[in-house]
C-alpha cells in the first residue's frame, strides 16, 4: 500500500492571460514535514488553494489519501487542517465556541473536548477560551487560526505563512507543539517566508519559480550540493570596499556576510581589506545555508520581495 498521503499530477493554473501553475507534480508522504518555498507570485498560494478545495485546476489531478479533491471534496477536505494567510475569523463567538463548531462541521462532537482543551493548552489559548474573536490582539487571533485548523485532528496539517508578522513566543511555541504533531504522524505542509524554519524543520523541500518546481530534494541534499560559504566581517568604522559590494549578502550595521562559491575568493576579500585600510574586528566562516540555495535558484530579487513583505 503506498504511503502517499498527498498526490498532485499535472497541475495546471490559468486565471485569464496568466499560466500561474506549469504542470506541477508532487507527491508527498505520510509522516513528512514538507517545505513549499518560492518567491512572491511563484503560485504557492494557488497550489495550496487547489489542495484545500478553494480553487479549481485548469487541468490536472490532486488527491488526499486517496481521494480525490474536486469529486470526493468532503471526504478529502475532512482530512486537511488548513492555516490560512488571511486573519479571517466569525466575530460571534468566542475562541473555545469556534473550536467547536469547526470539529462539528467535521462530525466530531463533545467527545473532541479533550483535543481542544489540548489544542488551547499547546498555543497558549487556555486563558483566552471565553473571550470573544473580535477581542483578541493579532498574534491571538494568530494563534486562534492555527488552532481552528487544528480542531478536527486532521492527518495533514496545511501551513500558509502561519508565523508571518507574529512575536517570537508564538513561533516557538507554535513549532513545538507542529513538531510534536509530526512526531505522532501527522503530515506537515508548511510554505514560509523564513528559510531558517524550512532548513531547521522540513525533511524535503520543493522552491517554485514563475508556476514550476525548479527543486525537490531532501534539505541535505540541496545543502549538501550546494559548496558556498559565508564569510561574516565586523568591520570597524568603514564601509565595505565598493570592489567586494558583488559578494555582499546581507548588512547589520557594521556586520556584513559575503558569499563566497569558494575558500579561494577569501584572500581576495581579506587583501582587498588590507589594501583599503578597513580594520576588521570580527570573522567568522559559516557554511552555506537554504537561503544560499535559494538565491542560486531563484534569485537574489526575489528574495528582498519576499524579505521585503514580511518587514
Amino acid at each position: 500500500m503506498s504511503s502517499s498521503v498527498v498526490k498532485i499530477n499535472g497541475i495546471h493554473k490559468h486565471f485569464g492571460g496568466l499560466h500561474a501553475l506549469k504542470g506541477i507534480d508532487l507527491t508527498i508522504e505520510q509522516g513528512e514535514f514538507f517545505g513549499l518555498l518560492g518567491p512572491n507570485g511563484a503560485g504557492k498560494s494557488t497550489l495550496i488553494n487547489i489542495l484545500a478545495g478553494l480553487t479549481k485546476p485548469t487541468s490536472g489531478r490532486v488527491s488526499v489519501m486517496g481521494f480525490d479533491v474536486d469529486q470526493q471534496y468532503q471526504q478529502a477536505r475532512k482530512l486537511l487542517g488548513v492555516v490560512p494567510q488571511e486573519l479571517v475569523f466569525d466575530p460571534f463567538f468566542n475562541v473555545r465556541e469556534m473550536l467547536r463548531f469547526q470539529a462539528g462541521y467535521f462530525g466530531r462532537g463533545r467527545e473532541n473536548d479533550a483535543w481542544v482543551d489540548e489544542i488551547l493548552e499547546g498555543l497558549g489559548l487556555t486563558e483566552k477560551a471565553h473571550t470573544n474573536m473580535r477581542r483578541l490582539s493579532g498574534g491571538m487571533k494568530r494563534r486562534a487560526l492555527i488552532a481552528q485548523a487544528l480542531a478536527h485532528r486532521p492527518p495533514v496539517i496545511v501551513l500558509d505563512e502561519p508565523t508571518a508578522g507574529v512575536d517570537v513566543e508564538l513561533r516557538q511555541m507554535l513549532w513545538e507543539f507542529i513538531k510534536r504533531l509530526n512526531r505522532e504522524g501527522h503530515t506537515i505542509i508548511l510554505t514560509t517566508h523564513y528559510l531558517e524554519e524550512a532548513e531547521t524543520l522540513c525533511r524535503r523541500v520543493a522552491m517554485m519559480k514563475q508556476g514550476e518546481i525548479v527543486a525537490l530534494d531532501s534539505t541535505v541534499n540541496m545543502l549538501n550540493q550546494f559548496s558556498g560559504k559565508n564569510l561574516v566581517l565586523k568591520l570597524s568604522g568603514a564601509p565595505l570596499p565598493s570592489g567586494l559590494e558583488q559578494l555582499l549578502k546581507s548588512k547589520e550595521d557594521q556586520t556584513y556576510t559575503l558569499a563566497l562559491s569558494d575558500l579561494d575568493q577569501m584572500e581576495g576579500v581579506l587583501s582587498t581589506l588590507r589594501l583599503e585600510n578597513v580594520k576588521v574586528e570580527d570573522i567568522q566562516l559559516k557554511e552555506a545555508d537554504l537561503e544560499d540555495v535559494f538565491l542560486s535558484l531563484v534569485g537574489s530579487s526575489a528574495l528582498k520581495s519576499e524579505m521585503g513583505d514580511v518587514a
